[in-house]
């Protein structure tokens, strides 16, 4: 724990002698922690291992600025966060501690059936802390549990048809905060029919983020080669690059 430490030492001293760090709260650093999230799996994507050290290390300051600051607020010590982990793993893992050998899914129940009594509902547990796709998915997940779900995948398609529709109509009726509402409805939906097709959406978004970059890499390294100068030339000459690049793929 020595070395550990010696990220929370980093906070203190960040947060006694700089006025930026001082003013930070759990809440205006969440942004952040969600960023260094998000680059320590693209690390991992990219088999970076020196970016997946940098970004760990990112990721450690971060958790450790929550640590600190919730120290400094009285809410709990370090050394609870610690006590709390190493007690959740025992009782998940009795397995390894000599005692009842239930699964994962028996010991989850039981820590389930305790948060009942607090929040009764289904969704009691489910917080939206993750990415806006993965908490729709695991908020979908969960209320299938009891029932609430497509039978299958091909009325969650007829669903998003739908919500398509429905974005049209409202982009047509020029309201900005309807559009919202049904862009919203629309993932959601999309979310749905991933997860019953099989496919997680965040995966899925990440891959198509990859192709995307690749591509427009490639179209960039193509326009230099033909002296085509971007950014003065209009869409049509860009899609058309596109779509040699597309070609080359196949």
């Amino acid at each position: 724990m020595a070395v550990l430490d010696r990220a929370l030492d980093v906070v203190e001293f960040l947060r006694a002698n700089c006025p930026w760090d001082a003013e930070q709260t759990h809440r205006s650093l969440r942004r952040y922690l969600l960023e260094e999230t998000h680059e320590v799996v693209d690390a991992i994507d990219a088999g970076d291992d020196a970016s997946l050290r940098d970004e760990l290390g990112d990721l450690l300051l971060n958790v450790a600025f929550q640590i600190v600051i919730a120290e400094e607020r009285g809410a709990f010590e370090r050394d609870e966060v610690v006590t709390g982990l190493e007690d959740k793993m025992r009782r998940r893992h009795p397995h390894l501690h000599g005692g009842d050998p239930a699964s994962w899914d028996v010991v989850k129940a039981r820590e389930r059936e305790a948060r009942d009594a607090v929040d009764s509902s289904v969704l009691g547990d489910v917080h939206p802390g993750a990415d806006p796709l993965s908490h729709a998915h695991r908020v979908q997940k969960r209320v299938a549990t009891v029932g609430f779900d497509w039978p299958e995948a091909g009325g969650a398609w007829a669903k998003v048809r739908e919500e398509v529709e429905e974005v049209r109509e409202e982009f047509s009726s020029g309201d900005q905060q309807r559009l919202e509402e049904e862009i919203g409805d629309l993932l959601f939906a999309v979310v749905n029919f991933a997860r019953l097709a099989g496919v997680h959406p965040t995966t899925a978004l990440v891959r198509a983020n990859q192709k995307f970059t690749r591509r427009f890499r490639r179209l960039e390294a193509l326009a230099a080669s033909r002296g085509v100068k971007m950014g003065e030339v209009g869409l049509d000459a860009l899609d058309q690059l596109w779509g040699d690049v597309k070609d080359e793929e196949r």
